[in-house]
């Protein structure tokens, strides 16, 4: 038999009835009726005065969070992030403990040489101090290789991972700083693991100070909060021009781009331009080197021979095993979702190994966007540069939207804040690099991130391997999965909208148990014992 064909919105649901029951009554009983009504006008065409009489009222949103929350962004009005200051490239395998880090130190650095040179004169040392799941987890992360370095002068983008690995082999190397005409010498000594428990104003709390003798020449307090991005005691965000598409939530994205006609990278570009004063030319140049370093750190991660990774879990490397067995099977699903699952291990073994990898959005997710764009890239799906353009553009503004309206940090959130956000902001890639409709790159992410609402940041021994290697695989399977239910679904169906999802992401964090942010106290840290 035929199967008939019938419009995709013909058979849109009609609006959910918000309203509560009448006082003194029964909820279930009153659910249940209002369920049969609902039946009922759809079989009859017919309102029925079931229904509740009560106007309907609009259901928990982002705007309904609670403002006290310390994971919600405190300054009010649109979304100002850069693409720039979103896409990050560092030595893993941390943004939030080691890209974070080596930014605040090498700020402290800059601070330092500015000091006037009878100042300078007087300096004797630099210390840095960690305190929070800096302190708690900083070892399993290589925190305080990455504080050292940035101390010493060396920037995230560029330094040459050997520094870092060479710390391993000879822990007592000192590295001179030179401050004015004055030159101190630094080493592992000089950064402290403070306390990890008391009353921080970030989980990721350090402090850096240039002494003479017992004197405090400078002192200053920061904060990681996530993705790399630094804060600090007093910070206020930079002056920047105003967007052309303000906005702070989806919905409001989803508004500018229903009236201009336009799609998620193009409301992208434009706020690029208004908010940063540059062209599109400079624009396009920092997201062809994004999509460089994402290509780059998975074709790394697929040719490294298997090895063992480094520190106490002795984890092997499978990235290249399962590349090379996924391209032997016939059947292209499995051989698609293989190999999609391989790029995403082989960027989070190389953010396991400390080399450079791309925050999206942070070190912990490395390997879930490099995964998206290589398969959307000449390895896979073989979308243009253009579009893989535009694929990073729109999954920044899922990302963008998490970091304003909940946060992008593990040690605040658990991993649905690293992993999740890293899974919707996929989703949103890959439906804009097929040009979907907006509300099915939102739909997507929203799916996308929703099935990771909840999860725990349990690193086992602070090293960013077990759970986390594989979780980056699954979020990006889940990226694709989101992206699949969102493009076959009747789009005015779903009742799950990102920004409730957004929402339920920093109240979860809110919620969410210390034990399983970020400081390896429960989880799989707790349950599985090395040997």
């Amino acid at each position: 038999m035929d199967m008939e064909i019938h419009d995709r919105d013909e058979f849109a649901l009609p609006e959910l009835d918000y309203s509560e029951p009448p006082a003194g009554s029964d909820r279930r009983s009153f659910m249940m009726r209002s369920a049969m009504a609902a039946a009922i006008v759809a079989v009859g065409g017919q309102v029925n005065p079931l229904f509740a009489q009560t106007p309907a009222g609009p259901p928990l949103g982002s705007g309904d969070v609670d403002p006290n929350l310390e994971v919600v962004k405190k300054s009010k009005g649109p979304v100002m992030t850069l693409v720039d200051e979103f896409y990050k490239v560092g030595p893993g395998p941390s943004s939030s403990h080691t890209i974070g880090p080596m930014r605040i130190t090498y700020d402290f650095y800059q601070r330092a040489s500015k000091l006037p040179a009878d100042q300078l004169a007087q300096a004797t040392a630099l210390k840095v101090h960690l305190f929070g799941s800096l302190s708690a987890t900083g070892k399993g992360h290589g925190t305080e290789r990455a504080a050292l370095a940035g101390l010493a002068g060396f920037e995230p983008a560029t330094i040459d991972p050997a520094i870092l690995d060479d710390l391993v082999v000879h822990p007592d190397k000192q590295f001179p700083v030179k401050l004015g005409a004055k030159t101190i010498n630094v080493s592992l000594k000089d950064i402290i693991y403070d306390a990890p428990k008391g009353e921080f104003h970030h989980p990721n709390t350090m402090t850096a100070k240039l002494l003479a003798g017992d004197k405090v020449l400078l002192e200053q307090e920061y904060y990681s909060v996530g993705g790399g991005f630094i804060e600090w005691k007093g910070y206020q965000p930079p002056k920047k021009n105003p967007p052309k598409y303000p906005y702070s939530t989806m919905a409001e994205v989803l508004a500018h781009t229903k009236r201009d006609n336009i799609s998620l990278a193009q409301l992208a570009y434009a706020n690029e331009l208004a908010i940063s004063g540059r062209d599109k030319a400079e624009i396009d140049a920092f997201l062809d080197k994004i999509i460089g370093a994402m290509r780059a750190t998975v074709k790394t991660g697929l040719n490294a021979p298997t090895a063992t990774l480094p520190g106490p879990i002795k984890l092997k490397t499978k990235a290249g095993d399962v590349y090379k067995n996924a391209m032997k099977e016939q059947n292209q699903a499995r051989r698609g979702i293989g190999v999609l699952s391989a790029a995403a291990l082989a960027g989070s073994e190389e953010n396991a190994r400390g080399h450079l990898v791309i925050t999206a959005p942070t070190g912990g997710s490395a390997g879930v966007m490099p995964a998206v764009i290589y398969s959307l890239g000449p390895d896979g799906a073989k979308k243009s540069d253009q579009k893989l353009r535009e694929a990073l553009l729109a999954g920044a503004i899922v990302g963008y939207l998490c970091k304003h309206n909940a946060t992008l940090s593990a040690a605040e959130g658990g991993c649905q804040a690293e992993i999740g956000v890293a899974s919707g902001m996929g989703g949103a890639a890959i439906a804009q690099a097929h040009d979907d409709p907006p509300q099915i790159a939102a739909n997507a992410a929203g799916a996308a991130l929703e099935h990771h609402l909840g999860m725990t940041c349990d690193p086992v021994a602070g090293f960013v391997q077990i759970p986390c290697i594989e979780r980056c695989a699954f979020g990006a399977v889940k990226s694709w999965t989101g992206y699949l239910i969102a493009r076959n679904e009747i789009s005015a169906n779903r009742r799950v909208d990102i920004d409730s999802v957004i929402t339920a992401l920093a109240q979860t964090a809110k919620d969410m148990n210390p034990k399983y942010k970020e400081t390896s106290e429960a989880g799989l840290a707790q349950s599985l014992v090395l040997c």
